[in-house]
């Protein structure tokens, strides 16, 4: 058996293997999710104005039907990804809160107040601004659009500069992002809800308080949390509160602890392989024998119980999310027709409140308000984070996308022109605020080693 600090070298790739490795680097790369939702936003564009366009409608608005006995749930396509899909997207968004909130930037009071901080003037400040230009008009439904950020496509163009982006301001900048997020759920649990039904949210709390109990009875089973995270859902789909804020409570409810500790895991981990190699003497084989395969049984038990649940399903959803739900949401929703008088579109008041909400409103809310924080003594600039670098961060804040398309959706549900212009300000906004951030960004000068090793301690 091989020391415990040997190197084993890899086994060598299969045909197979050496075909996919470039997808699987890529899809490791940090931008690699924007990339595809880039795609899947342009396929939508060219789609919905080609020749075509009449079939991407009709593909949307195509009515899915899932039945058990005398039971039936029936909604159009775009419904069921809108709906269903985006709750497993906004269960992620949950599980990220949660973990900041206990082990990241928001789990320390100091560190958290700048985010936080910026966060809330880049939702107040843009809201305001659209709300001014739309007062007593039929868009002032839509003030929640320009108050979100689109995660994946801002850390994503910060991946694009390399060494000139310490860690410190990537750290920010995700935490800034989901307590945007937070707002975001909240704002659309409480303003974009539909008429109550009480005995179906009665129902949903009910099963929410049954998970809670699970959660402190350390109950680990994903079946349980599957089969009653589902019932969750169905009942805020019924109950007038957006299905998706299901995926946000369930979330919350997901363990965050281990079964065991990292000494315990090492422990353990060396007394199984010394077992495994024990075993392996009885007798040579190209299979495994008996003891060897209850040794690995033994040691996939031990890693389970090494790794919290929250840690285990957030890992294991990232890439599902990121190159299949997302992008599906997107060629869903992306569609908007360019043939009309763009012109005009541009002019509207609900295209131009979201192109100043999120190109003026969200860099000029958030370096206010981390200024404000700051000034105050409420909060300190982290090693290797500049007035610069915030207002470049702060420009890509405008990048409102995903999160800016699904809240339209909600506000203009019954006004579809409406929503089109909405998506024409979401697109030119997103644009002129990646672009804008990344020059800003670029400017600045690389990190030399030391700076980086600073940035990085305290993180």
């Amino acid at each position: 058996m091989a020391a415990h600090g040997d190197v084993i070298p890899p086994a060598p790739l299969t045909a197979l293997q050496r075909i996919l490795s470039p997808f699987a680097r890529f899809a490791r790369t940090e931008s690699a999710g924007g990339i595809v939702l880039i795609a899947a936003t342009l396929a939508a564009i060219a789609w919905a104005n080609s020749p075509l366009g009449e079939s991407y409608h009709h593909l949307w608005e195509s009515v899915l039907t899932l039945q058990v006995g005398e039971y039936a749930l029936s909604y159009t396509l775009h419904h069921w990804i809108n709906d269903g899909l985006m709750a497993v997207f906004f269960f992620l968004v949950g599980l990220e809160i949660k973990r900041e909130f206990l082990v990241g930037e928001l789990a320390s009071v100091r560190r958290a107040a700048l985010p936080i901080a910026a966060a809330l003037g880049g939702m107040v400040v843009p809201a305001l601004l659209y709300a001014v230009l739309n007062a007593g008009g039929p868009g002032e439904a839509g003030w929640g659009v320009p108050m979100a950020t689109d995660i994946a496509f801002a850390l994503g163009v910060l991946a694009l500069l390399g060494p000139r982006i310490p860690l410190s301001l990537k750290v920010f900048l995700a935490a800034l992002a989901i307590v945007d997020d937070l707002g975001a759920v909240l704002v659309i649990a409480v303003f974009y809800t539909e008429q109550i039904s009480w005995a179906a949210l009665g129902v949903g709390f009910t099963v929410l308080a049954a998970l809670v109990v699970a959660a402190r009875l350390q109950a680990r089973s994903p079946l349980l949390y599957v089969a009653l995270g589902l019932v969750l859902w169905l009942a805020f789909l019924k109950s007038g509160v957006h299905a998706t804020v299901a995926g946000v409570l369930l979330a919350m409810t997901i363990p965050a602890r281990t079964r065991i500790d990292t000494e315990e895991f090492l422990d353990r981990g060396r007394r199984i392989l010394d077992y495994f190699d024990a075993a392996g003497r009885e007798g040579s084989s190209v299979l495994t024998n008996r003891g060897q395969q209850a040794a690995i049984q033994e040691m996939e038990n031990a890693c389970e119980a090494a790794q919290a649940p929250l840690q285990r399903i957030e890992h294991e959803l990232h890439f599902p999310v990121a190159f299949f739900i997302i992008p599906i949401f997107a060629l869903a929703n992306a569609g908007v027709d360019l043939s009309g008088d763009l012109g005009a579109a541009f002019a509207n008041p609900v295209a131009l409140g979201i192109i100043l909400g999120l190109v003026v409103g969200k860099p000029l809310g958030i370096s206010l308000f981390a200024w404000l924080a700051v000034r105050t003594g409420l909060a300190a600039l982290p090693t290797g984070i500049t007035w610069a670098s915030i207002r470049g961060v702060s420009l890509l804040g405008g990048i409102g996308f995903t999160m800016s398309l699904f809240i339209s959706g909600l506000a203009f549900a019954t006004v579809p022109e409406l929503n089109e212009d909405a998506k024409l300000g979401i697109f030119a906004a997103s644009l002129v605020a990646g672009v804008g951030g990344y020059l800003l960004l670029r400017r600045l000068k690389p990190l030399d080693a030391e700076a980086h090793a600073r940035a990085e301690a305290e993180h």
